[in-house]
């Protein structure tokens, strides 16, 4: 077999390999070669090639969250590695172990004029959960810590300091690339290897010329005492009200008779969300349209202290609802407590107790002590979202062609068993008020909540999935992200649908100004783009639709087998939108059995 002939590159392909890492995507670059030569070389690896880094990022992040594994992402030096940081810091926020391996200049050449060079160490310091920071190889031919001659000791002597120099160079590299590794793997999250190379780069050997040691990683178990679930115990049966509120969460994570005993219970009320991936008949799933209408209310003040939690128990990753932390941060509970292994964030000023354990091992000791209280709570609860749900049903008999619209018809159409990828801005908060299949597997890069690279995730979240994926998007998001298409990875069964109302219409839904030239341009940013010529360029199946008798037609074929991707762009009246949405929570508060628009 082929290797590169820097022994950093081998140590780092090396250990990848013993610690089953095998999906690696390259970004083109000359200092990356080493890396390159040894990744491609070895048949262990499924490599990916992909131009653009910031989209090559996104791509690897939606492949370790799907394959539930380290992927690595390898670039060059210079402002290469800077379009990893949007990728970086959602993996950092929503748990996802992506190993960044940069290349970069040795350190004597940073900071004196050379091309491609910043300085790459510690680039991602505020979002990383590990940094080694690598050192350069010591080589006879060229030995920048020799170049001073009159400090040259003689031939013999010089060889014996090189050796053991490059021998502690070796030992601290193994170390820190190890640690490094099984960070990713243990704690899930974003790492960075960078990785200073000196020329010749592209120099082959047919042998190793290191024999890299791979540390094992040693788990830290969490113990929960048997006092403090007791003490937990205590405290949940003693509630009158108590919330269950579930954000983000991979598909099948939690045991699903362990939250029908946690929820089986008149004193609770479940909150979840379009990407908790959780269902349950006592669910409330779209938590806005059970909230945002009480604000609406003359009532208002009594039916938020009625709601108003003694106890709230939250798993999961970010929060969706803004409504709901207004809410709980005005009416907090008394407890709040938090299970997750690794953080816990106080996003309603109030955190007790963060619980270190995984969900399932938590409930499974706390569930058989819990006793259920039968009180009004959830019947009240229950009542106004059966309501809810009736005129929710109603308003959209009545509403125009719009974006609420088209939600209705896409999220409805979309084939069982489908893996769900949406978007940021107001893709994710439209889905979040319909009851979806409960056969589909909701995604969203909520960690940072950016629209920047939704459609590369799903690409790489498709790749190797046994289900086919739908990729539903606003248009900013998707013309933003559109490098996404460029690459040789897009399966035939993978859909896009672009609802495009000609710019960012979130921001019409927001108190100001919107009739304004500065409002159009800098903040709405309207356009008239459409999504066919990228289409065209990059080989997809274009369908477009300007009315709901078109969408309906469009949606009754595009799912059918074809041998190239596809994608539906539905064009919406832009200044339509914001009026249906912000009448529907009015019209939500005041229907009891009927009402109109």
């Amino acid at each position: 077999m082929t290797y590169p002939d820097i022994p950093l590159a081998q140590t780092i392909v090396h250990l990848c390999k013993a610690k089953g890492i095998q999906h690696i995507v390259i970004s083109p670059g000359s200092r990356n070669a080493p890396l390159t030569i040894g990744f491609t070389s070895d048949p262990y690896f499924s490599t990916y090639s992909i131009v653009d880094e910031r989209s090559a990022a996104f791509f690897a992040m939606g492949m370790a969250m799907q394959q539930k594994q380290p992927v690595v992402v390898v670039c060059t030096s210079g402002s290469a590695l800077l379009n990893y940081y949007p990728a970086v810091s959602e993996a950092f926020y929503s748990d996802v172990p992506l190993v960044v391996i940069s290349a970069d200049r040795p350190p004597y050449r940073i900071d004196i004029g050379d091309g491609q060079t910043i300085r790459q160490d510690n680039i991602f310091e505020r979002h990383i959960l590990y940094t080694a920071n690598l050192k350069q190889d010591l080589r006879e031919d060229h030995n920048p810590l020799h170049r001073d001659q009159d400090s040259i000791p003689p031939a013999m002597e010089l060889a014996k300091n090189d050796a053991t120099l490059q021998k502690g160079v070796q030992q601290y590299n193994e170390t820190e690339i190890n640690n490094a590794l099984n960070t990713a793997i243990e704690d899930s999250g974003p790492v960075h290897l960078n990785a200073p190379f000196e020329e010749p780069l592209y120099n082959r050997t047919e042998a190793m010329s290191v024999s890299p040691k791979n540390i094992a990683i040693s788990p830290v178990t969490q113990i929960i005492s048997e006092e403090e679930i007791t003490t937990l115990q205590k405290l949940w049966n003693g509630a009158a009200r108590k919330i269950v509120m579930v954000g983000v969460l991979q598909p099948n994570t939690l045991e699903q008779k362990l939250l029908d005993r946690l929820v089986t219970d008149d004193s609770v009320v479940l909150l979840t969300e379009t990407t908790s991936n959780l269902h349950q008949n006592r669910a409330f799933p779209f938590i806005d349209k059970l909230i945002a209408p009480l604000e609406k209310m003359e009532d208002a003040t009594l039916l938020w202290q009625k709601l108003q939690p003694e106890i709230l128990l939250t798993f999961g990753g970010m929060v969706v609802s803004k409504k709901v932390k207004a809410f709980l941060r005005k009416y907090q509970p008394k407890h709040h407590w938090h299970v997750d292994p690794k953080k816990a964030y106080d996003t309603y000023f109030c955190l007790e107790r963060h619980i270190k354990t995984d969900i399932n091992t938590f409930l499974k000791r706390f569930v058989n002590g819990t006793i259920p209280v039968a009180n009004g709570y959830f019947p009240y609860w229950e009542g106004i979202r059966k309501n809810r749900t009736l005129g929710h049903l109603e308003y959209m008999k009545q509403i125009p062609f719009c974006d609420f619209k088209v939600y209705e018809h896409v999220l409805k159409k979309i084939p069982d068993g489908t893996n769900l990828q949406l978007s940021n801005s107001s893709t994710i908060r439209y889905a979040q008020l319909f009851q979806l299949n409960s056969s589909l597997k909701v995604f969203c890069n909520r960690g940072t909540s950016g629209i920047d690279g939704s459609t590369s995730t799903a690409v790489g979240a498709a790749f190797h999935d046994e289900n086919a994926t739908v990729m539903v998007t606003g248009d900013l998001s998707f013309f933003y992200d559109s490098n996404a298409l460029w690459n040789n990875y897009l399966r035939k069964d993978f859909r896009i649908i672009v609802i495009n109302n000609g710019g960012g219409g979130i921001f019409r839904i927001l108190p100001g100004d919107k009739n304004s030239e500065a409002f159009n341009t800098y903040f709405e940013t309207t356009h008239e783009l459409n999504a066919r010529g990228l289409c065209d360029t990059f080989g997809l199946r274009y369908i477009f639709a300007e009315n709901e008798e078109e969408l309906i037609h469009a949606l009754d074929s595009f799912y059918e087998d074809t041998e190239s991707p596809g994608l539906l762009e539905v064009f919406t009246p832009r200044t339509v939108n914001d009026e249906v949405l912000l009448k529907y929570f009015r019209f939500l508060a005041e229907w009891n059995g009927g009402g109109s628009l």
